[in-house]
C-alpha cells in the first residue's frame, strides 16, 4: 500500500482508516466500547491498540513499492553463540536451585531499517514462501510489524477463549526430544492455570495434547486449552492473566520472567508480545504469539532498525549447543527470505521464491 496512512492486514481482513490509537495500560477499558482494533503487545507489557474505522475481508493489498532486504552479513545478534551457551548454564543453575523449571531464552537479530521496506512487499514474500495461520500486518504509518506466526495466544468467540500453545521444535516429524515433549505439557499446564484465571469453574478443557503440526521447514508440538469467561470478565482482566505467552516466557511465570531480565541483552519489543486483531463488536478476538516477525523500531538516539527474534525454551536436561542450533532453526528460512529482492510489481515465479530459501 502506498504513503505512510496506517493500515493492517488480519484475520484476512484489511483495515484502514485509523480512528485512534489508545496504550491500553492507560486506557484499560477503551475496547469496551466496541470498534475493529488491531493490537500489538510487546513482551514487556505495553499494549498498543489502533481503532480502524473500515475493515473489511480482503487479500493482503497488493505491495506499492518493493522491498530490498538488509544483506545476510549485515545482521547482528543480541547473543553470540559462546553468550547464548553461557546463559543456558546459568539457567540450569537457577532451575538447580529450584527457581524455576523452565525458561524461554531469545537473542535479537537487529540490522539497519532497509531504505525501500514496504511492509506489504515483505509480508508478499514471507506468505509465499513460508505460508503461516496466523500472518497478519500493522502499520502505525511509521513502525510496522510483519509477522508470519504458527502459534495461537489467545483466540475470543463469544464467551469462549482458547491458546494453543507451541513447545518442541525439530526439523521435521518424528525428530523431537522426550525433553520437548515434558517442554510442552509443562506449559500447557501454565496456560490451564492462566485461564483459570478468568474462566468459569470446571470448564477449562485441554482440548488436545501433543499434536504435531508441520510448517515450512520444521514441526512442532502443539497443545490447544480452552475454557468459558465468567460472566462480566473484560478484556484487561484477559490481558492480565494471560501476558505474556506461557510458552515464549517459562514456568513458573514470574519467576521466569526475572531469569529473563537478567540474562537477555535487549527488550525482546513485539518478539514474543502478542500481534492481532480485536472485534469488540462482535466479541471476536485472534492475537497470535509475536514470534516469526520482523518489526521495526527507533532507537532513542535515533537509529531506525529492522528486527527479528529467535529463541528457545531451557530445561534442566537442555544441550547448549542443540538449544542455540534451534534458534538458528526457527531463524534460517525467514531470514533467507527477508534477505532477497522483490520487486512487487512482477510476478514472482516459485523458482525465484525458492532460490531465496535455504536448500
Amino acid at each position: 500500500m502506498g504513503g505512510t496512512a496506517p493500515w493492517a492486514h488480519l484475520g484476512g481482513v484489511l483495515a484502514t482508516d485509523l480512528q485512534q490509537s489508545v496504550d491500553l495500560r492507560e486506557q484499560p477499558h477503551a475496547l469496551q466500547r466496541g470498534g475493529w482494533w488491531a493490537v500489538a503487545a510487546t513482551f514487556e507489557g505495553a499494549l498498543i491498540a489502533h481503532r480502524f474505522g473500515t475493515a473489511r475481508r480482503s487479500p493482503l493489498p497488493e505491495p506499492s513499492g518493493h522491498w530490498v532486504g538488509p544483506p545476510a552479513a549485515s545482521w547482528v545478534s543480541s547473543l553470540d553463540r559462546a553468550q547464548y551457551i553461557s546463559r543456558v548454564g546459568r539457567i540450569q543453575r537457577h532451575i538447580e536451585a529450584g527457581d524455576v523449571y523452565q525458561v524461554n531464552l531469545c537473542r535479537m537479530l537487529t540490522a539497519d531499517r532497509p531504505r525501500h521496506d514496504d511492509p506489504a512487499a515483505l509480508a508478499a514474500l514471507l506468505a509465499a514462501g513460508n505460508p503461516a495461520p496466523y500472518q497478519g500486518v500493522i502499520h502505525d504509518g511509521n513502525e510496522w510489524i510483519v509477522t508470519a506466526s504458527p502459534e495461537l495466544f489467545l483466540s475470543r468467540e463469544k464467551n469462549m477463549v482458547s491458546s494453543s500453545p507451541i513447545k518442541g521444535t525439530a526439523p521435521q516429524v518424528g525428530c523431537f526430544a522426550h525433553k520437548d515433549t515434558a517442554e510442552n505439557i509443562m506449559i500447557t499446564d501454565l496456560v490451564r492455570n492462566d485461564l483459570n484465571r478468568i474462566c468459569t469453574p470446571d470448564s477449562v478443557r485441554v482440548q488436545s495434547l501433543l499434536a504435531v503440526e508441520e510448517h515450512p521447514g520444521l514441526a512442532h508440538l502443539v497443545s490447544t486449552v480452552t475454557g468459558r469467561l465468567r460472566p462480566n470478565v473484560e478484556w484487561a482482566e484477559i490481558f492480565a492473566a494471560t501476558f505474556p505467552p506461557g510458552s515464549v516466557s517459562g514456568a513458573p511465570k514470574l519467576s521466569a520472567l526475572k531469569v529473563i531480565a537478567e540474562l537477555e541483552a535487549v527488550a525482546r519489543g513485539p518478539y514474543c508480545g502478542a500481534v492481532g486483531y480485536v472485534d469488540a463488536d462482535r466479541g471476536r478476538a485472534e492475537l497470535a504469539v509475536g514470534i516469526r516477525s520482523f518489526f521495526t523500531r527507533t532507537d532513542p538516539d535515533g537509529r531506525r532498525s529492522v528486527n527479528f527474534g529467535t529463541g528457545a525454551g531451557i530445561t534442566y536436561p537442555s544441550d547448549a549447543a542443540q538449544e542455540w542450533q534451534e534458534t538458528e532453526l526457527k531463524a534460517a528460512r525467514l531470514m533467507s527470505l527477508a534477505a532477497g529482492r522483490s520487486d512487487v510489481r512482477a510476478q514472482r515465479s516459485r523458482e525465484e521464491l525458492d532460490h531465496l530459501m535455504p536448500g
